[in-house]
């Protein structure tokens, strides 16, 4: 988005400066920066934005945007606001409501950042497409994210995350989403709501609720909590799922050791995205494709092209072990899903490394536990667990059948990956999968050392 400087100063309530210039880079982060950005000076719990800004003068910036206080900087213009972080919001707000094409908004427990990129995908067939960066899905990264975008886009493909109760509702008045798509409903950031799932679920349907009239909600049906926000939205709803009856819907579903199948009435799909989860995802980018006027009969190629991002389901083969690489980040319902992944190769045994799920607050034993049976009913062979609670998963599978001698715990990721090493043999297929704070791409590493 470009936005001539006074218009910015306009928007955020600074003295409009003498000189204009146009600004169309965008930063919180002053080591991103280049000639003719614009720099918000942050104050966060560790960091204070305003302390940087000689480099972000050196670095040739426009203009920064800081607290009324801030003392002048040779060379570099300033514009002054009481809050720097709502005058970034109210800049994103402009740059909103300057934008003629769809926003299509994007939330749920697990999936969102995939399905948010499958849905980038599909739609970019039939024209330029904004999306969420990485997952800048916040009350920084979403703001920063409008302002980014090409002003010329069909459409902008926006992430919203939550991990308390009004945040989408929030994200939702600066984005505005014409059409709000929900993947699911589990107990991601469960420590933050003391009514569990209800809380959970009353915080993702704040998108539904907050799409106008003439707006579209696309929920996944399969998902119980998820199809009941059908009564919150008084628009129009658009549903998909592989079980349940839906608007669109998966039938012959096949899980294949290099993605999955399916078909689509007469429609016959093939991705190189593995597990029914990845189903439903591209189902859900099906049905925002079809509101923005893209038949699915001209999104097979596009649905063959997706594949894993990183450290989100990547297949590594090593010593003729099968690695699938899913640690990115984990919560119950992620887990479950990568678990039937794991279950449906073929390969001779089959190792769960599963880290600890983080932000689960006082529901965390029982939900780790509940991961534990899982694995045992799933048919995995050998599970390996890592750090805090994780050690409720391998105490439940035992308790469940497994044998000692299959089951273990470990401290730290370095040490489970060394154990690997020793156990793992040509012919087995590895997970690891588990929370950001947990780090088990370090056990992996540590396996491929």
């Amino acid at each position: 988005m470009m936005m001539p400087l006074h218009k910015i100063a306009l928007a955020i309530g600074a003295a409009v400066p003498q000189s204009n210039v146009d600004i169309s880079k965008w930063s919180i982060d002053s080591r991103t920066l280049d000639t003719g950005s614009a720099y918000f000076a942050l104050v966060g719990e560790r960091v204070d934005g305003h302390d940087y800004l000689a480099e972000v003068a050196a670095r040739q910036a426009a203009v920064a945007i800081v607290r009324n206080a801030t003392s002048d900087q040779p060379s570099l213009p300033l514009l002054r606001v009481p809050d720097t972080l709502c005058a970034l919001t109210d800049l994103a707000k402009a740059a909103r409501c300057a934008f003629a094409g769809t926003v299509v908004g994007v939330t749920g427990s697990a999936g969102k950042t995939t399905t948010k990129d499958i849905i980038w995908t599909l739609v970019s067939i039939d024209g330029l497409t904004g999306r969420t960066d990485g997952n800048f899905n916040n009350h920084i990264g979403v703001p920063l994210t409008l302002l980014r975008q090409p002003e010329n886009a069909r459409a902008h493909i926006i992430e919203l995350a939550m991990n308390h109760a009004g945040e989408i509702r929030h994200l939702c008045s600066i984005a505005r989403p014409e059409i709000g798509v929900v993947t699911n409903v589990g107990y991601a950031h469960a420590e933050n709501f003391d009514d569990g799932i209800v809380g959970i679920a009353a915080a993702k349907r704040e998108l539904i609720e907050a799409l106008p009239s003439g707006g579209t909600a696309v929920l996944n049906a399969d998902d119980a909590h998820v199809a009941a926000f059908a009564k919150s939205h008084s628009g129009k709803t658009v549903t998909y799922a592989i079980a349940n009856d839906a608007d669109i819907k998966a039938d012959d579903v096949e899980l294949h050791k290099d993605g999955v199948s399916f078909r689509l009435k007469n429609i016959k799909f093939r991705s190189r995205v593995t597990g029914r989860h990845a189903v439903l995802n591209i189902l859900a980018g099906i049905a925002v494709a079809g509101l923005l006027g893209t038949a699915p009969e001209r999104l097979q190629d596009a649905v063959y092209s997706l594949e894993p991002g990183k450290m989100r389901g990547e297949h590594i083969t090593h010593n003729g072990i099968e690695i699938i690489n899913d640690s990115y980040n984990s919560n119950p319902e992620a887990v479950r899903a990568m678990l039937d992944v794991l279950a449906a190769r073929p390969e001779r045994r089959k190792i769960a490394v599963l880290g600890e799920m983080r932000e689960l607050g006082h529901w965390a034993e029982g939900l780790h536990r509940g991961i534990g049976k899982y694995v045992t009913e799933a048919g995995i062979d050998v599970l390996v667990g890592v750090r805090g609670a994780a050690k409720f998963m391998v105490e439940e599978s035992i308790l469940n059948g497994f044998q000692a001698d299959a089951a273990f715990f470990f401290d730290s990721p370095e040490q489970a990956g060394h154990h690997l090493k020793q156990l793992a043999q040509a012919g087995d297929v590895i997970l690891f999968k588990g929370s950001r704070g947990t780090r088990v791409e370090l056990a992996l590493e540590r396996f491929l050392a």
